[in-house]
């Protein structure tokens, strides 16, 4: 019977090709069946490029086609015809992650091959939440190939499967006519007009903007840079542009053509640092960024300003990030910045025909494809604390809270699913309206350890899994208590786009601060990315700042600022404690590894600080500066006094200007760009000028 079963999935594969489309095979049986009819599947016939995910290497294969779970992504850019998703076994546990990078690679009339154990047996066992709801999606799945033990495959109708009849294209290098559109888009790309490419996966995207670099290069263009979260990401770019260019040569990530000119990849830190040192960007100068919603848009908004010309292409759903989070935060800035900007979405598949029902079936099971949920205006929200056995089973809650995360924040990926669904001492709590979820906030609790743990700790001896504020407040701030106190810190916050605004994040955060307080923690925290709008939101409901990164984060391009609330006398006393060493540290920092902070945070920081007295020589050093000629540099302490007394005092007016100068040491050139003035005699002025007007406004004033 296997021999019969293994043909009926070879006829099989035939046929969805003809479709254009792929499909799962799903093998639900004991370890040693499931691999067994993997690898008979496997020898079934010579494929053209079979991989094996899996933990370990099956002794069964050849190991060049092994993959180990944890290098997935490495296949991205890719093809293959046959995927084995090894996930039966303890030991083999399912990789979100994993699966839908690797679900990507297969072309036209693939298979991808899952290993699991029979649904039945999840649902009697202590398996996770996540995997018991994969099992439950996969039984219910009517599009996918079913093999359990003791029967032989059940295979879907493909009776409704014929592909349309494709158009031609005029193109002969793109493959459809939105590649083709894109191309040409990108070929033609003016001075100051960005243009925004999205895409769902498979569409052609990354290959189109190496098809245009081939198009550019031709024209004699002489350069083009090209970004990516990683240099995987853009393989099939440089795999492109090396067969429309075949007297060029590939050096690793830099392609250059027969006359000199090159194509090369470098990465987003690098970029940045080369745009800060002058090394890249400037007049006619061209960036390409590929998945651009993995990429923070502090970056992207760094690099708007230093290209005129740029493009930035996007996967709206995948697991690089959110292309829905991309636009929500990003737009603004474009708006801003490149009033003129354009976007092109591409719809058509590439590697596969429209309806291909695995691309359905993976952003189902993964929420690849969750969205925001309905808003509902105007409604009164009612609270809800879930019970994650509920969610679980709750497809309709989960995608729709879900969604609401993924739009918030950047890299969320199909394992944050299983993360919400399994990770131990999550609190769940949501603003619903009408059956729908408009906010949500994500808790964990964290600290409670003995003393000599904490110091340990505290010493860098020790590192502790999950407890990443209290951890860091012990570690880099000193501070042991964090560690021995009661913490629950918000992970997550989100609140549907079309209802910021209306007071739901501030009900939410007073609701968890509640209900922290009766379950007897002391603190209640934080962690995000250093931007002015989130420091404004946590400090308006009296969270301090207790904490700020020395370099960026890789997920957000933001220093890491950690703000906590207390909640008991203990409480208490660790903030004041917190807040007073952080205000004492802040000028240094911002003087030395704090230099390139925004200077605009600068401010919100060191308004949290109290408001220092300001003496009789130190009015007479800042009128001298104002209204006279000394030299600002000679009065710089008096100056750092007069604003920080107005940064606690509320003022905001060009503040950060000054604060860039004063209390981060920038030269002349950045303030002259920055704002808009011509070389030092401007900026000196603009020094006074700022001065003066403070010291008017009776910033310097008595107390």
């Amino acid at each position: 019977m296997e021999n019969r079963s293994v043909q009926r999935l070879m006829d099989w594969s035939h046929q969805l090709r003809a479709c254009g489309w792929r499909s799962l095979v799903w093998l639900a049986a004991d370890p040693d069946l499931a691999r067994s009819r993997a690898v008979a599947l496997w020898r079934a016939r010579r494929w053209r490029s079979p991989c094996w995910l899996s933990s370990a290497p099956p002794a069964e294969i050849d190991a060049s086609a092994w993959i180990s779970v944890g290098r997935a992504r490495t296949q991205l850019g890719r093809e293959h015809d046959l995927v084995v998703v090894d996930a039966v076994s303890e030991e083999a546990e399912f990789d979100p992650d994993a699966f839908g990078a690797i679900s990507g690679t297969l072309r036209a009339g693939g298979l991808l091959v899952l290993l699991t154990e029979p649904h039945e047996n999840a649902a009697s066992t202590a398996a996770s939440r996540y995997r018991r709801r994969l099992l439950r999606r996969l039984s219910q799945a009517a599009d996918i190939v079913h093999w359990p033990a003791g029967a032989a495959p059940t295979l879907p109708e493909l009776s409704d499967g014929a592909p349309e009849a494709s158009e031609s294209i005029d193109d002969p290098a793109c493959r459809t006519h939105d590649q083709a559109e894109a191309v040409a888009r990108l070929v033609a790309l003016r001075r100051r007009r960005p243009l925004v490419l999205t895409a769902d996966r498979g569409r052609g995207k990354t290959a189109a903007l190496g098809i245009a670099c081939a198009r550019l290069l031709a024209t004699g263009l002489e350069a083009i840079h090209v970004t990516a979260p990683r240099p995987e990401a853009v393989e099939s770019l440089f795999e492109r542009l090396t067969a429309l260019c075949p007297q060029g040569s590939r050096q690793g990530n830099r392609f250059v053509d027969a006359h000199g000119r090159w194509v090369a990849f470098v990465a987003p830190d690098e970029l940045s640092a080369r745009v800060e040192r002058g090394e890249a960007g400037g007049p006619g100068a061209w960036l390409l960024v590929d998945e651009a919603a993995a990429i923070p848009a502090a970056l992207l908004a760094r690099w708007l300003e230093a290209f005129p010309r740029i493009a930035f292409s996007t996967t709206l759903h995948g697991y690089e990030g959110s292309g829905r989070g991309f636009a929500l935060r990003f737009r603004e800035r474009l708006e801003r910045l490149a009033p003129d900007w354009r976007e092109f979405h591409l719809s058509a598949p590439v590697r596969w025909a429209k309806g291909d029902p695995l691309e359905r079936l993976v952003g189902e099971l993964l929420l690849l494809d969750a969205e925001p949920p309905p808003a509902v205006s105007g409604a009164q929200a009612s609270s809800r604390l879930w019970s994650r056995d509920a969610l679980s089973s709750d497809e309709a809650a989960l995608r729709d809270i879900f969604g609401l995360l993924v739009q918030a924040h950047y890299r969320t990926t199909p394992a944050d699913l299983r993360r919400l669904l399994d990770e131990p001492g999550l609190r769940i709590a949501t603003l619903t309206a009408c059956e729908h979820t408009q906010a949500v906030a994500v808790c964990g609790d964290e600290g409670g350890f003995d003393a000599e743990l904490a110091e340990q700790v505290a010493r860098g001896e020790r590192r502790l899994r999950g407890h990443l504020l209290a951890q860091s407040l012990a570690a880099h701030a000193g501070c042991r208590e964090a560690l021995m106190a009661r913490l629950r810190r918000v992970q997550r916050i989100a609140v549907h786009p079309a209802r910021r605004r209306e007071g739901l994040g501030r009900r939410l955060l007073e609701g968890e601060r509640d209900a922290a307080r009766e379950a007897g923690a002391d603190l209640l925290g934080a962690s995000f990315g250093a931007e002015t709008g989130l420091l404004a939101f946590w400090q308006a409901l009296g969270f301090r700042t207790v904490r700020l990164g020395l370099s960026r984060e890789t997920s957000t391009g933001e220093h890491a600022v950690m703000v906590l609330a207390p909640l008991s006398p203990r409480g208490e006393a660790i903030v004041a404690e917190l807040t007073v060493r952080f205000q004492q540290l802040l000028p240094a920092l911002l003087a030395f590894e704090l230099a390139a902070l925004d200077p605009g945070v600068a401010v919100a920081l060191l308004s949290e600080g109290p408001r220092p007295a300001l003496g009789e020589e130190e009015r007479r050093d800042i009128a001298d500066v104002a209204f006279a000629r000394r030299e600002p540099a000679l009065a710089r302490p008096a100056l750092q006094v007069l604003l920080r007394r107005a940064a606690v005092g509320g003022a905001t007016a060009g503040l950060d200007w000054l604060v860039a100068w004063a209390f981060q040491g920038r030269d002349s050139a950045w303030l002259a760009a920055r704002r808009g003035l011509r070389g030092r005699r401007e900026v000196d002025r603009g020094l006074r000028e700022g001065v003066a007007a403070l010291f008017a406004s009776g910033a310097a004033g008595d107390e």
